[in-house]
């Protein structure tokens, strides 16, 4: 089989079907390119996975032995799945089609393929915390995404755009969302014993408690606490917040609004605002 000219793009990604419980037993391939959030180009094909088909993965995406008589072996497609793949940033949504890749070019004796793996799960996870799961069915649906689910060439275009409206949503970058996410920092500083935070425990959304901010407003006498709780006083915004304008998604943020909803005393404000405040009092 002659391998695609190679185009240049942000990243791929692919979708894989398997015949049976063997993750190696690879019995279809989708792959998409996406530059500048637009669709470039698409590589599908069956693959004879030299394995049973179980009926449980049938019933998930109705191929059987009959679809792929006549169709390539996994050893025969290898130079075109690395050449879409080998160098770039590719998405999967989790990390089963890296298994299978990796599990596929050991049965087949064939190189591993070198690549940057982006989970499109996880970058979902972030991006929309709020909805009930993650699936692809569901995000296609939430975002407006035409999909056939199981379906692996459709299966990757929809990840693709997962990837896409996230960036979008969150002014994230895709170097961003390859960076490890970021953790709550070390231990809070000590807070001074007096202040004008004196008194309140404060929760901050998008920086560390350990940070430079988290030390501002411990330095003012406030408790920095690790989430927001029913004796919060105050959800500060960081500036840095990992979330970009999609703040109000964050856990944090809804329990605080939430608690504010049920009269709780509990203030959200932005990093600018506080620093202010605390400067106009010296």
């Amino acid at each position: 089989m002659p391998v695609a000219a190679r185009t240049t793009v942000d990243f791929v990604v692919i979708d894989v079907e398997t015949a049976c419980s063997s993750v190696s037993s690879i019995c279809q391939v989708g792959i998409v390119g996406f530059r500048n959030g637009v669709e470039v180009f698409d590589y599908e094909t069956l693959v004879d996975p030299l394995d049973r088909f179980s009926s449980f993965n049938t019933r998930i995406h109705g191929l059987t032995c009959d679809h792929v008589f006549g169709a390539p072996t996994f050893a025969d497609v290898h130079a075109a799945i690395d050449s879409h793949l080998s160098g770039r940033i590719t998405v999967a949504h989790s990390f089963f089609d890296k298994g299978a890749l990796g599990a596929a070019c050991r049965v087949h004796d064939r190189a591993e393929i070198r690549t940057t793996w982006l989970d499109s799960v996880r970058v979902a996870k972030r991006a929309w915390p709020e909805l009930p799961s993650h699936r692809l069915n569901v995000l296609s649906k939430f975002l407006g995404v035409r999909h056939k689910h199981h379906d692996a060439l459709s299966d990757a275009r929809a990840a693709g755009m997962v990837i896409v409206r996230a960036i979008d949503h969150t002014g994230i970058d895709l170097a961003g969302w390859l960076a490890p996410p970021r953790g709550r920092g070390g231990p809070a500083p000590k807070a001074a014993a007096v202040g004008p935070l004196k008194g309140e425990r404060v929760a901050i959304l998008g920086a560390p408690r350990d940070g430079a901010l988290a030390r501002r407003l411990a330095a003012a006498g406030g408790r920095v606490v690790a989430s927001v709780g029913l004796t919060t006083t105050k959800l500060v915004i960081s500036n840095d917040q990992p979330f970009g304008h999609y703040v109000t998604a964050h856990a944090d943020h809804r329990r605080a609004d939430a608690l504010r909803r049920e009269g709780h005393r509990i203030e959200i404000v932005s990093e600018d605002e506080i620093r202010e405040r605390l400067a106009a009092v010296g």
